[in-house]
């Protein structure tokens, strides 16, 4: 049985691993105030081209987005977000659970437009009762989005600027993100969302790291943010294992090294789909594949592989998700093709 149902189901990176073992005995300060912290940020800041960005390590996407949005939040706001949003979806309320309404509004493939953000908050301020509403405060983007898709660097220049018009904060969620970058449709950089994004985070977890995320975030946007990373439990005690991590993954183009063997990998799948007469779903061209199954492929392709179950469409169709990873290895890939 082959298995491409995430793209997180094996460890970390080899590099990753000796990095550990090699660094295992040594006595660093906690908290993320260790050397390989101070070295990690460094080379993010550098690959962000950032040099006043701050860097802050956590563990995990949904810790990373409930930290974030509670620290740019006031008790009274909520945060807009895409229906298919990550935030609105698949993290339990979260959000909701750390008293902000998560606002959905329709996407598109997995997006939201400035065009809409701008017509939602006009369309507030005229009702006369939005004093008993929660307020728009930020807005939450994700690259890629749920379903593979990309924002480009149009899109999310304009979405900036709505959000500096109506003085709401951006914020993009990347724990995809190295297989955003990675994709040959993108033309965004992590030097364009340092600039136009309040905060943003690069996605370890995903991308070849056991676990960890990367918040870049603009200087002086948060007072004590640090503090606020405690309160949320979320402050790791032995801080220097995502240092090390990030440290590896930004040492010699290796984060989107990977990234990049994952979308190839991702692509060809895409291509076999195609080619055997399956239907795609939605045209990703990061390293997610989203296939339409009737009854009899649903049947067949089970046999073969496991996957994620995305949504079950009203003419009885199922849709799934196929993944691949930084160690997705080209004979699964060429397994799967044969067995199509």
């Amino acid at each position: 049985m082959l298995h491409f149902d995430s793209d997180y189901m094996e460890g970390m990176h080899p590099r990753i691993l000796e990095a550990f073992v090699g660094s295992n005995m040594e006595q660093t300060t906690g908290y993320g105030l260790d050397e390989y912290c101070v070295m990690a940020r460094e080379a993010v800041r550098k690959a962000c081209d950032a040099p006043e960005a701050e860097v802050h390590f956590l563990v995990g996407g949904t810790q990373t987005n409930a930290t974030v949005i509670r620290a740019l939040l006031r008790p009274h706001e909520g945060v807009l977000a895409a229906a298919t949003g990550h935030i609105a979806v698949h993290e339990s309320g979260a959000i909701e659970a750390g008293g902000h309404k998560v606002i959905t509004l329709p996407h598109s493939c997995g997006k939201i437009t400035a065009t809409q953000v701008d017509e939602y908050m006009t369309w507030f301020y005229a009702d006369e009762s939005f004093e008993h509403m929660a307020f728009p405060g930020m807005v939450y983007i994700s690259l890629p989005t749920e379903y593979g898709t990309l924002y480009s660097l149009r899109e999310i220049e304009a979405l900036a600027e709505v959000c500096r018009k109506w003085k709401l904060k951006l914020f993009a969620d990347g724990a995809r993100l190295g297989y955003a970058l990675a994709s040959e449709e993108c033309d965004v950089t992590l030097a364009d969302l340092a600039r136009l994004c309040d905060v943003f985070y690069i996605g370890g977890t995903k991308c070849g790291a056991m676990f960890g995320e990367a918040v870049v975030m603009r200087k002086g946007l948060v007072p004590h943010f640090f503090t606020i990373i405690k309160q949320q439990g979320a402050l790791l005690a032995k801080g220097r294992m995502l240092g090390i991590q990030f440290l590896t993954l930004f040492t010699n183009n290796l984060y989107l090294d990977i990234a990049h063997h994952a979308v190839e990998l991702a692509l060809r799948i895409k291509r076999a789909f195609v080619e055997k007469g399956y239907e795609l779903y939605f045209d990703s061209p990061t390293n997610q594949v989203f296939v339409a199954l009737n009854a009899e492929q649903e049947s067949r392709l089970r046999a073969v592989t496991t996957f994620t179950e995305w949504e079950r469409l009203a003419d009885g169709r199922l849709v799934v998700r196929l993944a691949t990873s930084w160690a997705t290895s080209d004979e699964n890939v060429e397994a799967l093709i044969a067995k199509l």
